[in-house]
């Protein structure tokens, strides 16, 4: 008896390495870093150009104007206190509660209004347009109406910052469990799950990466509102600070508040990536 001994297939070296997706970033993070860093360095000299060029600190203040106003504002010196009687991580840590309550309380409702016009199909008829029609509404464009109902206080704000909040998370939430995978739903269903068991167990892991983008962005929107949300009785707060600034026409102030903004908002942006990467270890994989 003759045995025929065929040798392995071949297999490509390119097919042995581990694919790596279209979008994802080329070079490592040394490279990464460095790019960032040019990068900043080049907005600093532009920046330091244009104020210089000008030479109107009202107009464009330079970088040394706005860092003597993050050392003035964070500091006591001739017996004042920050700015209105208030250092600068307290104008940015109210501001910051306020947009951390605000944010919960949008996405808590966001959440459950669209888990519900996910699977009820006559309320999101219902509540689509409505929802649409607050997402499409700039924020000052209510807040008079809150500012009537509720006063100055801190309720106004709270409600301003729920509201811009929650129709992205509703949005994406919806859209998410009303594409859940049919064959798994239908699987499910022959194993004897019920309705909300197929939703807890099967529906809403699949659809939690594109809650996590929901809850990103609302978070964003309610930072871009707290400005806003802060108008009338702001201070303390960075949005009611730099509202404040403007009427004096203190460029540097105004420019100090919106880059603690944004730099808080880059810190709770990339919090949130690292929550969503370790709870949702299964984005982007098949």
């Amino acid at each position: 008896m003759t045995t025929s001994l065929s040798a392995p297939p071949v297999v490509p070296a390119e097919a042995a390495l581990p694919r790596r997706s279209p979008l994802a970033p080329t070079g490592g993070r040394r490279r990464r870093f460095l790019l960032r860093a040019v990068a900043l360095v080049v907005l600093y000299g532009l920046w330091e150009l244009a104020a210089r060029t000008t030479q109107n600190p009202t107009f464009i203040p330079s970088p040394g104007a706005v860092w003597h106003q993050l050392i003035e504002t964070s500091t006591v010196h001739d017996g004042v206190r920050g700015y209105s009687g208030h250092l600068l991580i307290e104008h940015l840590g109210v501001s910051l509660r306020r947009i951390l309550i605000g944010s919960a309380i949008g996405v808590a409702g966001g959440l459950v209004l669209g888990v519900l016009m996910g699977v009820v199909g006559w309320l999101r008829v219902v509540t689509e347009p409505v929802v649409t029609f607050v997402r499409a509404l700039p924020p000052l464009a209510y807040f008079s109406l809150f500012i009537i109902w509720f006063g100055i206080d801190e309720t106004p704000k709270l409600w301003l910052l729920s509201i811009a909040a929650l129709p992205p998370v509703a949005v994406a939430t919806a859209a998410a469990v009303q594409g859940a995978p049919t064959g798994l739903v239908e699987a499910a269903r022959a194993l004897g799950a019920g309705r909300w068991a197929v939703i807890r167990d099967v529906t809403l892991p699949n659809a939690l990466p594109e809650i996590f983008t929901g809850i990103r962005l609302a978070v964003g929107i309610a930072y871009s509102s707290v400005v806003a949300a802060e108008t009338i009785n702001g201070v303390p707060g960075i949005g009611g600070m730099v509202r404040d600034a403007q009427r004096y026409s203190q460029t540097d102030v105004v420019v100090l508040g919106l880059f603690a903004i944004g730099l808080s908002g880059l810190l709770i942006d990339a919090l949130l990536r690292t929550a969503e990467n370790r709870l949702i270890p299964w984005r982007g994989r098949t």
